[in-house]
């Protein structure tokens, strides 16, 4: 039983590797958000701009470096999916805790995925000052290589 656990752990771990996109926020010294930035594949699996995990996660950390302030302490990658679709990343403020959340909305279309956030959004109470603040698709271990057309030349007539 522990070796189909361990196994299973293993397989989600390994399936989480190899991500199309990834997301990070950034803290300050007093635990409090300053940025939240993505990278994500803009060309299918193959493409020159398709990313695996550990690399759309470096360069999302990197591009969060480079924009965040200097007061910067700690990043954490909070969402990064393998998969083709469109996603939006969403902010609302919980009254009662007093906190700022952000949530993670996937989908089949952009429509889905502010959806999706919004919903989790409300899940934890925080839909006051919600707001979708990125919005974007990313091509995932999912998609299909793409081959451009060769180019062909053309033989121009002679006067």
């Amino acid at each position: 039983m522990k070796l189909i656990i361990v196994g299973a752990s293993l397989f989600l771990i390994a399936h989480q590797a190899l991500a199309g996109d990834a997301i990070a926020i950034g803290y300050n010294y007093d635990g409090v958000w300053t940025a939240v930035t993505y990278n994500r594949s803009s060309t299918p699996k193959g493409g020159l701009h398709y990313r695996e995990a550990i690399q759309a996660c470096t360069f999302a950390v990197r591009d969060l470096r480079l924009r965040a302030s200097d007061d910067l302490v700690r990043t954490k990658i909070i969402g990064q999916s393998d998969r083709t679709g469109y996603v939006a990343i969403a902010r609302g403020r919980a009254i009662k805790t007093n906190k700022d959340v952000t949530a993670i909305g996937r989908g089949k279309s952009q429509t889905e995925a502010d959806e999706k956030a919004l919903e989790k959004l409300n899940a934890a109470e925080a839909a006051t000052n919600e707001e979708i603040f990125y919005r974007y698709f990313s091509y995932g271990s999912d998609s299909a290589a793409h081959h451009p057309q060769p180019h062909r030349h053309r033989k121009h007539a002679r006067a």
